[in-house]
């Protein structure tokens, strides 16, 4: 679960980096496909660290 919401906030980040940077269409999906993975990964590193709730 956590692998999903650090994507979702990844691709939200990403666009607002390459909004504020003045990009167009094409950077702001660019910026939130890249940070949207690093974000997944990050997650899916966060799960395994982090104890599922009992």
């Amino acid at each position: 679960m956590l692998n999903f919401i650090g994507a979702a906030l990844g691709a939200v980040i990403g666009v607002f980096l390459a909004r504020r940077k003045g990009g167009n269409a094409a950077d702001m999906a660019q910026y939130g496909a890249v940070i949207a993975i690093i974000g997944f990964l990050i997650g899916t590193l966060l799960m395994l660290v982090i104890p599922a709730p009992q």
